[in-house]
């Protein structure tokens, strides 16, 4: 336990005074035959906010982990403050007041959000840790930023938003002027990501630099003063703000390829398939996260489900394919009650589920793209007397993988050799195929790159129009905007509102924090 919380002053240069806080010249970095980053090129201002971009498998967090310490070039140097220099890990990055904010956040849900903010750095007095003290400096950090927090409350019964204004402050407190934050707003509505960005500018204006790592390119354009193109491994360009627009900076992030873009449709509603009557459910320590929600799913419609990340959709996705139980209520598939039903009596009936875990639930990625093509109960058609039948299984496995475009060697490659947007093209190809009564969509396209969600939404619509009733689980409010024929929102498990797709990002906005329609602006 420190005396102090304010780091000692550094010996190196005057971080204002230089033209490069932090960068890269020439960094490379192989695992293998695989060329993560080659030659990348980064120079991030003081006090500016510096986005990364670029498709999945682009070397965005390779880079990041370098320049953190938790990995080391091959060739090439992480420079900081016009010096290049060598971290040993990321406590000699930490030295230099860098600091990193992964997806994951290292919030200790026991603790309170003060006891999170000064763990491991406590103010003391006399031996003990002065509270008094901590609570003093956690609210003049709070208010240099504009920002209120309840310091007192439980992390637990705070929302992510908060937890995440908490991570970052934490990162300040301990002296750092360089955050990094990897896709800082992937689960946050839209109004939380708003304050989010609210902050970031706070974070700049007071001098500090923040990297800022997203897909989501209009938030990039409204928030970074410049950004780095990454393309299979390569710094393709560095623009300043305002040099590029949407459709602009979508191009240099796929390179010569044409972004998929597909018109906006909505579904033919038919008769209803699936019946949610009253379902409760409770997350794996028994604490109640579904309550009560009613839900009609009818043949060719798609019902996106918007909510900020813990509000039960997950727990929802989950009891409907069977992972989890329901604590209450029913489900009906047409006229048959298959509350109590396994998860592979539910897909021999026609229900299929596209899991927000791909490498875990969706894939097996040691097995080949055969194996994982054909991982649907119920395909009596690729056997005979037991055995499986060769031109059969070819013919399926040509249907998944063509259907998706997937890109691909060969099928006898495991889903592991693909990047994580093909892995996630075979499982949509896969659950798509075939009769496909109800799909359950959790988070589909989650850390999918700009072209590959064109793709995974044509999918989507494709099975919507073959008549299948799909259920949209998604973070991503301007997906569900443009898939969706309408909106169910929950709200701490609840059903807080439905919208038509058509409404706007406010109105269901409001909803995902619980308030009324009329106290959203339209």
């Amino acid at each position: 336990m420190s005396t102090s919380s304010t780091p000692a002053p550094l010996a190196s240069p005057d971080p204002a005074a230089a033209s490069c806080r932090i960068g890269a010249r020439g960094i490379s970095r192989s695992f293998g035959p695989v060329q993560a980053n080659v030659d990348v090129m980064l120079t991030v201002r003081p006090a500016t906010v510096h986005a990364i971009v670029g498709e999945n498998g682009a070397g965005k967090s390779t880079l990041m982990r370098m320049l953190y310490g938790l990995d080391h070039p091959d060739s090439g140097t992480v420079v900081i403050d016009d010096e290049e220099v060598v971290l040993s890990g990321p406590r000699a990055a930490i030295e230099r007041r860098i600091g990193l904010v992964q997806q994951e956040l290292a919030i200790i849900p026991e603790l309170s959000l003060l006891e999170n903010l000064v763990l491991g750095d406590e103010p003391a007095h006399l031996g003990r840790v002065d509270w008094k003290a901590a609570r003093t400096r956690a609210d003049e950090l709070a208010a240099s930023v504009g920002i209120e927090i309840d310091w007192n409350a439980d992390a637990a019964r705070t929302s992510i938003a908060i937890q995440q204004q908490v991570e970052i402050l934490r990162l300040v407190y301990r002296g750092a002027d360089v955050l990094i934050l990897d896709e800082p707003t992937a689960v946050l509505a839209p109004a939380q990501a708003d304050e989010l960005l609210r902050l970031l500018s706070s974070l700049r204006e007071a001098g500090r630099t923040v990297i800022f790592i997203s897909h989501k390119l209009d938030e990039v354009l409204h928030i970074a003063d410049r950004i780095t193109i990454l393309r299979s491994g390569r710094t393709i360009a560095e623009i300043e703000r305002g040099e590029v627009d949407r459709a602009g900076l979508a191009a240099y992030i796929v390179g010569d390829s044409e972004v998929p873009h597909s018109e906006i449709t909505r579904g033919t509603p038919g008769e209803v398939v699936l019946r949610i009557e009253g379902v409760s459910a409770d997350d794996d320590r028994g604490i109640p996260r579904v309550d009560g929600v009613s839900l009609e799913l009818r043949s060719g419609e798609i019902v996106g489900v918007a909510a900020v990340a813990g509000n039960g959709q997950e727990e929802l996705a989950e009891s409907l394919i069977g992972i989890r139980a329901v604590s209450g209520g029913t489900i009906r598939l047409g006229d048959d009650d298959i509350s109590s039903r396994s998860v592979r009596a539910r897909r021999r009936a026609g229900m299929r589920y596209v899991s927000a875990d791909r490498k875990h639930e969706g894939l097996a990625l040691t097995l080949s793209l055969t194996d994982n093509s054909i991982a649907t109960p119920g395909l009596t058609s690729l056997a005979r007397a037991g055995w499986l039948r060769r031109g059969a299984v070819a013919e399926r496995v040509s249907s998944v993988l063509g259907r998706a475009a997937v890109r691909f060697g060969s099928a006898s490659d495991p889903a592991s050799s693909l990047s994580g947007g093909n892995q996630q093209r075979v499982v949509l190809g896969r659950e798509t195929s075939g009769d496909t009564r109800v799909l359950i969509a959790s988070q589909p396209t989650r850390g999918v790159d700009v072209k590959g969600i064109g793709y995974i939404h044509d999918l989507l619509r494709r099975a919507r129009d073959e008549g299948a009733a799909i259920i949209l689980f998604s973070e991503e409010l301007d997906e569900l905007r443009e898939l969706s024929d309408r909106i169910v929102v929950l709200h701490r498990g609840r059903i807080s509102g439905e919208v038509d797709g058509s409404s706007s990002r406010a109105e269901i906005g409001a909803l995902m924090l619980g308030e009324h329609h009329g106290d959203a602006a339209s």
